[in-house]
């Protein structure tokens, strides 16, 4: 069923609100691939807040400029488009399921990415993919964080124990000292 032209405009508003809420958006290519295969990604995308859908390009050009997006390459409205949004604060974890269903499927192609209204290359988005998630990175951050803290303990720490051992030690000497005596 075709759409009227009022239809159009609607769809394309309803896009454009939800590329402005979005803080990281991937534009891919999905030519030669399968209907399952696309669900299969959704669904593997759902546990990162995201949602991942086919747009005519005239619709994606519209939206993009509705949604107030500039810099946007003329290559990217080349051939068929789905549009990967997310409603969540960490874009590593979509780029990573993205990249991986690429490396598995070769018709997937990543065309682009916008990340806090940064462009990003395929190739950028690629690189994107291979660092940690926020929780990993900010587990890695605590961790260091709590080994610095707590060599700096043992640093302090440090001259308080050796001179309780040397004390300890002493009064050891003595009472052997003492022992010795009395036999």
């Amino acid at each position: 069923m075709k759409l009227t032209k009022d239809q159009k405009k609607e769809a394309s508003q309803k896009l454009a609100e939800v590329l402005k809420a979005s803080e990281f958006i991937y534009f891919t290519e999905y030519k030669g691939l399968k209907f399952t295969e696309l669900a299969g990604l959704r669904s593997k995308l759902k546990a990162h807040k995201c949602s991942y859908r086919v747009v005519k390009n005239s619709m994606l050009e519209h939206a993009l400029e509705q949604a107030g997006i500039t810099g946007v390459d003329a290559k990217l409205f080349a051939g068929p488009n789905a549009v990967l949004v997310t409603k969540g604060d960490d874009p590593i974890g979509p780029a990573k399921v993205l990249v991986q269903f690429a490396k598995e499927f070769p018709a997937m192609k990543i065309k682009a990415g916008l990340v806090s209204s940064q462009w990003m290359a395929p190739a950028e988005c690629e690189n994107l993919s291979r660092l940690g998630s926020k929780a990993e990175v900010l587990g890695r951050f605590v961790g260091v964080l709590y080994s610095t803290v707590s060599q700096s303990a043992a640093v302090l720490a440090a001259p308080v124990r050796d001179f309780v051992l040397v004390l300890k030690a002493l009064e050891e000497k003595k009472k052997e000292g003492e022992a010795k005596a009395a036999a």
